[in-house]
């Protein structure tokens, strides 16, 4: 099917299955639709017509933007966010807004997962990973400030790629912590990855060849917790496909400054958040979820000299990233610290993805695995900054060497 075709069976997929997933949260009418594809048809771009949902944190010109609170009700902007333009001017047709947690916290949203009925999709960017999961768009957009990119992917059992800090533009976009806020993406499979983020980033990321086979390396011991059964699983099982086809995999001991990384990354955020969102505490507060008002509250603790170390011990890692990569091309953990959890109570923890989000560092879930419930388990594909062509490629072969494995 041509383009306009193929929009206006999104928008019709979207009519006909997405009340019960909920993923998305404003959809363009026909006319609205024909008018993205046609701005994005002038352009010229790699993506050519592909519908896109872009997660309710960004700015839209032509739909309403809540950052997922009621606070923003019928709030119109005036201009995209420069990731939507991004997208336009690769070819892409935004067509909806995914679902997205409050100012992208952790109050859940309505969103449920396709893959994992009766369990979490994850947060923030749950419309984003579900709608992909569905089936509903082929791309679409989150943003990853703790983990919420990969552990969603996780969740979901799609790829998501979280890019170097700054690679894929911010502006426009609700800021929650804005030295951590990173923009990332979902497909189905590592090659649209890799098709669609050299194309809306402007770079070449998707040639499979260049450099060889990458290293594997794996850790089996953390600063932070200890794999959980569906993690080791998930770990061990990666480990085994990439064997098989002829890769090769070293296990390693993670270096001692990645726990001073870990914990730095609650007072970043903190001390940031409680300032992005001051005005919301201050004038709105009794409009704000539970959660989330109380961690404002905690927030507004976190004093100038410890958000100054939270620096300094992001910094000393970003320095010391050579000592990480020693003997390995990329670094695989879990995608996020087990399978979705039960009910929607919670969108699970970003244990397995604050450290990378703060080193700033490419991540990228591959998918296709499973925990011991046999739910789905994602692993973590971390490269070094800049590096995301590496990524990309580690997860291609990590991906064919699990569909080899069958």
């Amino acid at each position: 099917m041509n383009a306009q075709e193929r929009v206006r069976h999104t928008l019709a997929d979207i009519g006909a299955r997405d009340g019960e997933l909920r993923s998305f949260v404003a959809v363009h009418d026909e006319a609205g639709a024909a008018r993205e594809l046609q701005r994005a048809s002038s352009s010229g771009g790699a993506l050519q017509g592909l519908p896109v949902g872009v997660k309710d944190i960004f700015d839209t010109a032509a739909l309403p933007t809540r950052y997922g609170s009621a606070l923003y009700s019928g709030h119109q902007p005036r201009s995209d966010a420069a990731i939507v333009q991004a997208i336009r001017r690769a070819g892409g047709v935004v067509v909806g807004k995914t679902s997205t947690t409050e100012f992208a916290f952790l109050n859940p949203t309505d969103t449920r997962n396709p893959n994992a009925p009766g369990r979490t999709p994850g947060g923030s960017s749950a419309g984003s990973a579900a709608s992909v999961a569905a089936g509903l768009v082929p791309l679409a957009v989150g943003t990853q400030t703790g983990g919420s990119v990969i552990r969603p992917a996780s969740y979901c059992g799609v790829v998501g790629f979280k890019p170097t800090y700054g690679v894929l533009p911010t502006p426009g976009l609700k800021p929650f912590s804005w030295s951590l806020d990173t923009v990332g993406l979902f497909t189905r499979t590592v090659d649209e990855m890799a098709a669609c983020a050299s194309a809306i980033a402007g770079q070449d990321w998707s040639r499979p060849g260049g450099g060889g086979t990458p290293v594997f390396g794996i850790a089996w011991a953390y600063p932070w917790e200890p794999l959980s059964a569906s993690g080791r699983k998930a770990l061990e099982a990666a480990a085994a496909a990439l064997r098989e086809s002829g890769a090769t995999v070293r296990d390693v001991h993670l270096p001692e400054w990645l726990g001073p990384v870990f914990q730095a990354h609650d007072a970043v955020q903190g001390w940031e958040a409680s300032r992005a969102l001051a005005d919301e505490y201050e004038f709105h507060a009794d409009a704000l979820s539970p959660i989330l008002r109380d961690y404002l509250t905690q927030a507004r603790r976190v004093d100038d000299a410890r958000y100054e170390a939270g620096l300094a011990d992001a910094a000393a890692g970003r320095q010391n990233l050579s000592t990480l990569f020693d003997g390995i091309d990329v670094l695989l953990t879990p995608g996020a610290p087990d399978e979705p959890p039960q009910g929607y109570g919670s969108t699970g923890a970003s244990t397995w993805n604050r450290a990378w989000t703060l080193l700033h560092v490419p991540c990228l879930n591959v998918p296709g695995l499973q925990g011991v419930n046999g739910l789905p388990m994602g692993v973590q594909v971390i490269a070094p900054i800049r590096e995301e062509a590496l990524c990309l490629r580690a997860g291609r072969v990590l991906q064919n060497a699990l569909r080899q494995r069958g």
